[in-house]
């Protein structure tokens, strides 16, 4: 990002300070699910870096394949295995003020996606096709290419690699269970 010296100086001292305390929570929480939010706080962290150092793609690749796959995965299997040790520290509230609060934002987060989404012209990417290949331009840049690629090209060997992938969860958790 092309901040002022300052504002960037600013974030990058308070994102250092982010990874440094979720680092120190990755080792010092005895609870192993608070452990696993502390890596996530680090993977956060990590991702935003690399916004500031303008890898756009390298972020968004980031959030989605450590922390919204790998440390939800953890997360999982740490609740999965360890559930009934840890569980007597949460209270059994139905519905909390932070429940409320919750279920707001994510409500938000959802009818915003949805109005972007809806409103979006999704006409408007510029493809260049000549015998069903696509003519890689150099206006394009290297994050379209990966798109236009595992949504053409790759199409299929992404689609399997998630039906192998949600197979094998489900397989962990059968074997877990027995």
């Amino acid at each position: 990002m092309d901040l002022p010296g300052p504002i960037h100086d600013f974030i990058l001292v308070f994102l250092g300070s982010g990874l440094i305390l979720g680092g120190l929570g990755v080792v010092l929480f005895t609870n192993p699910i608070y452990s696993a939010f502390s890596l996530g706080l680090v993977l956060v962290c990590i991702s935003l870096f690399y916004i500031l150092s303008n890898s756009h793609f390298v972020a968004a690749a980031q959030l989605l394949i450590y922390v919204g796959a790998v440390n939800v995965l953890i997360i999982f299997a740490v609740m999965f295995m360890n559930g009934s040790d840890y569980s007597k520290d949460f209270q059994l509230n139905l519905w909390t003020i932070g429940d409320g609060l919750t279920s707001l934002v994510c409500t938000s987060i959802f009818f915003s996606l949805i109005t972007t989404i809806l409103d979006t012209s999704w006409y408007g990417i510029i493809w260049t096709t000549r015998a069903n290949q696509i003519i890689e331009q150099d206006l394009i840049s290297n994050s379209q290419q990966i798109g236009i690629h595992l949504s053409t090209d790759f199409f299929l060997p992404f689609e399997l690699v998630s039906i192998i992938l949600l197979v094998a969860l489900i397989g962990a958790i059968a074997v877990a269970r027995q």
